[in-house]
């Protein structure tokens, strides 16, 4: 999968995409109500031979779905922030460890990375969520999501592409291809 940013300066651009953002084209060929449905009937098409490199996904109605995972307290705060802050500590520890002169693995390098990543973790966790005081008190994941995802393809094949999943669609959803 390639995700690009119109707002990238480097890198290689892929065949056939705008560099700005442009509103897609092409005739609807198929509607699903779950992406994972929509990204079937790609595969469908894929796999009969059908020009894929004409065809698009547009997710309809965007959604900003906010699941919360759970009530934030002290503990659990400084719990987290102690964990990320050990996992950077043991990175900064394994690179001074590695990079460390002489011949002898030392495992001082990696202690002092644990202690201090867990004691700036636990600060930099108490002082964020004290600024918070108290207005956000849950922790969540959030997630873009569509109403629906359209299946467009251009004019050229959209007839085809309309048959091969018409075809599809008369197919028991658990076969496979």
């Amino acid at each position: 999968m390639t995700v690009t940013s119109p707002f990238s300066s480097g890198g290689r651009q892929a065949q056939g995409l705008p560099r700005l953002p442009t509103p897609p084209t092409g005739w609807p060929i198929g509607s699903y109500a779950t992406y994972q449905e929509a990204q079937r009937a790609v595969d469908y098409l894929a796999d009969n031979q059908f020009a894929v490199e004409d065809v698009t996904i547009v997710g309809v109605d965007l959604m900003l779905v906010e699941r919360v995972l759970g009530r934030l307290s002290w503990g659990r705060v400084l719990m987290t922030g102690a964990i990320s802050g050990a996992w950077f500590g043991l990175f900064v520890g394994f690179l001074l460890a590695m990079f460390a002169s002489g011949a002898e693995v030392t495992y001082q390098p990696i202690l002092v990375g644990l202690v201090s990543g867990v004691l700036f973790g636990l600060v930099f966790a108490a002082i964020s969520y004290a600024s918070s005081r108290g207005r956000r008190d849950f922790a969540s994941a959030s997630q873009l999501v569509a109403g629906r995802y359209d299946v467009l393809c251009q004019p050229r094949n959209a007839e085809q592409g309309r048959d091969l999943l018409a075809k599809l669609a008369m197919r028991p959803s658990g076969s496979s291809s």
